[in-house]
């Protein structure tokens, strides 16, 4: 399979990298906005679909092409932790998350062309996708923490203003309940047991 990777991310781009798997990575421009009545798992879900109609809409798929595209959130008391605007911004997640248990929702799509069960001289786009969760304990955070994480690591790029990988990670996060991987915004095992289910790999 000619994998292709539609991410911006270098930490997905990494983590796929790292499964052996050789893939291509390509930038998608999609709307991530949602409908409002969406919650939870459902969020990263239908982005992560969003973002795999925006490039089928633009590029047609190969038979031997999968495409994959994911999308993450922070999940904290009923509402979603998003990325900061700015580092006063940033400040203030951190601040909502400190000694108490979120979650991480990751959602993975995969696309890919299959023949119809209508005409064998057709093919459709075949679209699925999951969703894995993964809960996350901080310890109380000193705003001297905050401040040192935000100034030094300038989370702007990462929901929920934090990456697990980074300093606040090693440093505040006592326990998670899941998969690191999700955390980190690509759930790998989703990826390899989908690879193995449809013999792709």
């Amino acid at each position: 399979m000619n994998i292709i990777l539609g991410s911006q991310s270098p930490r997905r781009r990494e983590l796929l990298t790292g499964l052996d798997i050789p893939h291509t990575d390509v930038t998608i421009d999609a709307d991530e906005s949602y409908p409002a009545d969406l919650v939870g798992g459902d969020i990263p879900k239908y982005i992560s679909r969003a973002k795999a109609e925006a490039y089928t809409r633009m590029h047609a798929l190969g038979k031997d092409d999968l495409l994959i595209t994911s999308d993450t959130i922070v999940w904290l008391d009923g509402k979603v932790l998003g990325k900061p605007h700015d580092e006063q911004e940033a400040r203030a997640m951190l601040r909502d998350l400190s000694g108490k248990t979120h979650q991480v929702y990751t959602a993975v799509t995969f696309a890919r062309r299959q023949q119809s069960a209508v005409s064998s001289q057709q093919s459709v786009v075949l679209v699925e996708t999951e969703v894995d969760c993964c809960d996350v304990t901080f310890d109380e955070l000193s705003e001297a923490e905050i401040d040192y994480y935000v100034s030094r690591y300038r989370p702007m790029d990462k929901a929920g203003a934090y990456g697990i990988q980074e300093w606040i990670g090693l440093a505040a996060v006592s326990s998670i309940h899941g998969s690191y991987f999700t955390v980190m915004g690509f759930p790998t095992h989703l990826v390899h047991r989908y690879l193995n289910r449809h013999s792709l790999e």
